[in-house]
């Protein structure tokens, strides 16, 4: 297989979600071009109408979110739908918390399955009430108020449960200051400080200091670098060409992934890097080469843990064997992805062994077929369907319209810069 072609893949998640949130808590319009126009992005932009926020059409190429800041935001008429977004929930329950007022988020049946007692408990100890169904998932109640400032010590490390701690900081005007094993992404460090909130970074802490109000700011979504991935992975299991990706998130936090896979033997060059409202954004080029097995440990994972599907993908095209440990936090995502990865590298023909906190998995030139079991999981739809496009096709995969909640172009877009080698 020869790939070839340049891509621009869709924006980056976590940066959209943040850019909507940010926008409805600002004071003013703001204009976010390059939105990621995906399931779980648009399930943001519900929960924040559902709060009474002027939140345009993501269809538009231009959103606009039109903000009064906090205090502004209305009690719920009707439950606040965050469908299968992890991101939505978590963020917003920090928001939720600083609100004088009762809310309840329900959500997919697989987001329901998640917990969320780990972004409840912090935002307990600052003054807010939740209430569970059934155990620590969706459905749940928040009933928020006056909060007191908060001092965390994050068991795991966790950019949703430590945006939602500064979201709610910021939102009842309290301090709060988050410390983690390691550092997580820093997006919601970065934007707010790009608004004009006193946010400082320093090691694996992250405070913010109350009383400066969000500045209302337009903004251009960079290419998700998780998205991006998937087609770097490609490029590396290819026997020859290339692949452009435009404008590609660059933040030293999320690129694991690409190290990674230099490491393993692949190809990737950086172009033209430049800073874009605070975020380090490039061109990646992504070309193949004999490719290798490498250990993941627990202090890599944070900077590529939606991209381990991918990565175990590759492994079973690479010489010897590939171990992850210290991802114990796969299990806890849309599926089991360390249950459901070993599972169906197996039944497509791949020595691989699940571990409880990761996997290993032993790489081999055989023919690979068989059918993938998605569970509704995006990660593993796209990680199995490049998989199958750099092996000849063999990889049938159950759901493949589930990528539609990060990715919706995701298989025209791969099957424009694959190409048969005759």
């Amino acid at each position: 297989m020869r790939v070839q072609g340049r891509i621009r893949v869709p924006g980056d998640k976590s940066i959209s979600h943040r850019a909507l949130i940010l926008g409805a808590l600002a004071h003013g319009t703001s204009r976010v071009t390059g939105i990621l126009r995906s399931a779980d992005v648009r399930n943001t932009a519900g929960v924040l109408r559902g709060l009474g926020v002027n939140v345009s059409s993501l269809d538009d190429g231009v959103v606009t979110v039109t903000g009064n800041g906090p205090r502004a935001l209305a009690a719920p008429a009707a439950d606040l739908d965050a469908g299968n977004s992890g991101t939505t929930t978590r963020l917003m329950a920090g928001v939720l918390a600083a609100l004088p007022f009762s809310s309840r988020v329900i959500g997919d049946a697989s987001l329901s399955r998640r917990p969320m007692g780990r972004v409840a408990k912090p935002l307990t100890e600052m003054g807010a009430a939740f209430a569970f169904e059934k155990g620590d998932g969706l459905p749940m109640t928040i009933t928020g108020g006056a909060l007191r400032g908060l001092t965390w010590h994050s068991a795991v490390s966790s950019a949703q449960v430590k945006g939602a701690l500064l979201l709610a900081g910021f939102a009842a005007g309290v301090p709060v200051e988050v410390h983690e094993p390691i550092v997580s992404r820093d997006h919601t460090e970065r934007m707010m400080r790009a608004r004009g909130v006193d946010v400082r970074s320093e090691g694996t802490t992250a405070s913010l200091l109350p009383g400066a109000d969000l500045r209302a700011v337009d903004a251009a979504v960079p290419g998700d670098p998780s998205s991006a991935a998937f087609f770097a992975a490609l490029a590396a299991m290819a026997r020859s060409g290339e692949i452009e990706l435009d404008g590609v998130c660059a933040n030293p936090g999320r690129i694991g992934a690409f190290r990674v896979l230099e490491r393993m033997g692949a190809r990737l060059g950086w172009e033209d890097l430049h800073d874009a409202g605070g975020e380090l954004v490039a061109t990646l080029v992504a070309a193949p080469r004999l490719l290798r097995g490498t250990e993941i440990v627990a202090d890599e994972v944070p900077s590529m843990i939606d991209e381990l599907p991918v990565l175990a993908c590759v492994a079973a095209r690479a010489d010897g064997e590939t171990r992850v440990t210290g991802a114990a936090e796969l299990r806890v995502k849309e599926s089991d992805r360390i249950a459901l990865v070993v599972k169906n590298l197996r039944a497509i023909g791949v020595d691989a062994e699940e571990l409880p906190d990761g996997f290993i998995v032993r790489g081999s030139d055989r023919p690979l077929a068989g059918r993938i079991e998605t569970e509704g999981d995006h990660r593993i739809a796209m990680a199995f369907g490049v998989l199958g496009a750099a092996t000849g096709g063999a990889i049938e995969v159950d759901d493949p319209a589930c990528v539609t909640v990060s990715y919706p172009d995701f298989w025209t877009d791969l099957a424009g810069c694959t190409h048969a080698v005759a």
